[in-house]
């Protein structure tokens, strides 16, 4: 089985920590939408954890409004290194 047909199975193993690091800020959802230019709807969707995919763009536009880096915002869901 392929790892994209594994996928489809269950979760991707991978969470994005989007609102704890939004809460850490101080920031809104809203305002992270008008930085990045992605829609309130999409953040929502990374937010909690049923993307499937995201652009590099995004994610580092998200990155750069957030200051923080990838692994910052994107961790392994089950914890490991």
């Amino acid at each position: 089985m392929s790892p994209a047909e594994a996928e489809d199975d269950g979760p991707s193993g991978i969470h994005c920590r989007l609102d704890e690091l939004l809460t850490e800020r101080g920031m809104t959802l809203t305002r992270l939408s008008e930085l990045v230019g992605v829609s309130i709807v999409n953040l929502s969707i990374l937010k909690n954890d049923r993307a499937r995919a995201i652009r590099y763009s995004t994610l580092s536009a998200i990155c750069h409004a957030l200051d923080c880096e990838v692994g910052d915002l994107l961790v392994r869901a089950d914890g490991s290194d």
